[in-house]
């Protein structure tokens, strides 16, 4: 069993009761460690699934509850009633449950057998009105969860699981991860500046600020061999500017560069930190904008913000995270600039450096140009074109009283052109229903110019997260008109007004 984190687990608990007797239970135990099996031999499923004893009474619910909330393996869990569960047994464990919940709402044969079906077979196979009952509970509790419905065996099922799975990897991400803000927000911005205590509260994660002499001072401690071995990956993994070969006028740019690489990860490591931001009006001694650092930091899962945005910096983060092992990937984004014609419009998402790597659809060539603005040396940068497809673009933003996540469905296509001039890594995209639409409930919403932009993660995924975090969600899809988008943030006023009043 080839799982991606090793050290993270999913809880299996089957719901049951003594009513049955000691045959059936037995019979429940048995299959649901079936299921189990293979649940864990499935390549959908991303952690491995751990059977737990079926809890009968209010005291065995409440101890399990317990003890998935505490552990530092177990990031979720899986609920299932095999048979019939009184659901008034589970509202002291249900309330005490700190840990994502997915309820499975299957059973454990996929067909009636309909010559051999009597009652013995419909009191062991009782999930049709047992997952009802505990459904109920879970509603009147208000106790938000991801409800699967199917057989256990389907693909289907076992996919829609995993990516659930994935969500919860995600959120657990969130309640460790420590952002590392390199000097502060970029002066006088709103939409990458908030109330970092707020979201501490909300998500779990912490985000604290930090000088560029912090990292300064590792790199002051390389050796120039580091220097040069990260110099040499540089040469065989990219397709390098005749300026930044051995002989080229750039190449102490290069080295510089592989120096604060260096630096920046040992910093980050040393602290802890899987996310980071910076700014180019704090960058100190630094001699130039990280750009070929960021992006392999990232291309590494770090997650990142440009100007000391840092809720895009833990998002990122943590659809790394979600994203791993999966196709296609998963970026810091901006909307840079618009393509207009009669026919289409499109956007192209771009930034001054930091695009990540994992979503270059060639070869990236490692170049250096002027930046023009934050008075320091020409940076190293990637750059590349991004592969075709469906993708979405994923804000997380501070409306003062609550937290909004937007996602935008977009087709990403290739350039028009070529684009010898541009010196960024690039996207090209068609926002979905169109731009007009799509930017129009953008701004309504007051999505941020910065975004993770992910051809690996999907509409689903986001929502099942904001769903854990307890945070609003918006889609802008090929669906979306104004005038039902406008009525659903009006309503979604009054929603998390009252909501975030009743919590």
């Amino acid at each position: 069993m080839n799982k991606i984190l090793e050290d993270k687990e999913i809880w299996f608990v089957t719901g049951s009761q003594h009513l049955y007797g000691p045959e059936t239970l037995e019979q429940v135990a048995k299959n649901s460690q079936k299921i189990v099996e293979g649940f864990n031999t499935s390549n959908h499923i991303p952690l491995k699934i751990v059977y737990k004893p079926t809890v009968k009474t209010p005291n065995e619910i409440t101890d399990i509850c317990l003890e998935a909330s505490s552990s530092k393996t177990c990031i979720g869990i899986i609920t299932w009633m095999h048979t019939f569960s009184p659901a008034k047994m589970w509202i002291k464990g249900l309330s005490v449950l700190t840990k994502p919940l997915c309820h499975l709402h299957t059973q454990y044969n996929a067909e009636v057998p309909w010559a051999s079906i009597d009652m013995d077979f419909m009191n062991l196979n009782q999930s049709a009105h047992g997952d009802r009952e505990f459904g109920h509970m879970m509603t009147r509790m208000r106790k938000k969860r991801k409800i699967i419905v199917g057989h256990w065996e389907e693909d289907r099922l076992q996919n829609k699981l995993g990516n659930w799975i994935r969500v919860a990897m995600g959120w657990n991400e969130f309640q460790n991860l420590k952002v590392a803000r390199i000097g502060d927000n970029m002066r006088e911005v709103s939409v990458t500046d908030g109330d970092k205590v707020e979201a501490q509260l909300r998500f779990g994660f912490s985000v604290n600020g930090y000088d560029s002499s912090d990292v300064t001072n590792h790199i002051e401690k390389l050796s120039e061999d580091e220097v040069d071995s990260l110099v040499e990956q540089y040469e065989k993994e990219y397709s390098l500017a005749e300026d930044v070969l051995p002989d080229g006028k750039m190449r102490r740019s290069l080295i510089d560069a592989a120096r604060i690489e260096l630096g920046l990860r040992s910093f980050l490591d040393a602290g802890g930190f899987k996310a980071f931001t910076d700014t180019f009006e704090n960058l100190g001694d630094l001699k130039q904008l990280p750009g070929i650092a960021t992006q392999r930091l990232m291309a590494d899962g770090y997650g990142f913000g440009a100007e000391g945005d840092w809720k895009t910096a833990a998002l990122l983060r943590a659809l790394k995270v979600m994203a791993k092992g999966l196709p296609g990937g998963t970026s810091f984004m901006e909307d840079y600039t618009y393509h207009f014609t009669p026919q289409k419009a499109y956007v192209m998402g771009s930034h001054m450096l930091e695009i990540c790597p994992s979503i270059a659809v060639a070869k990236p060539s490692c170049e250096v140009h002027p930046l023009g603005i934050g008075g320091k040396e020409d940076p190293v940068r990637l750059v590349f074109n991004s592969p075709a497809g469906p993708a979405i673009n994923v804000s997380l933003v501070d409306l003062g009283n609550r937290f909004r996540l937007i996602v935008n469905e977009v087709e990403a296509v290739a350039p028009m052109g070529e684009l010898p001039k541009l010196p960024v890594a690039r996207v090209l995209w068609d926002a979905k229903p169109n731009l007009e639409i799509a930017a129009t409930s953008w701004i309504l919403a007051g999505g941020a110019h910065h975004t993770v932009y992910t051809q690996a993660l999907t509409t689903e995924f986001i929502e099942d997260f904001a769903e854990l975090a307890g945070i609003e969600v918006v889609v802008i899809d090929k669906n979306t008109t104004i005038r039902q988008f406008k009525e659903l943030l009006n309503a979604n006023e009054a929603y998390y007004h009252l909501f975030q009043h009743n919590m």
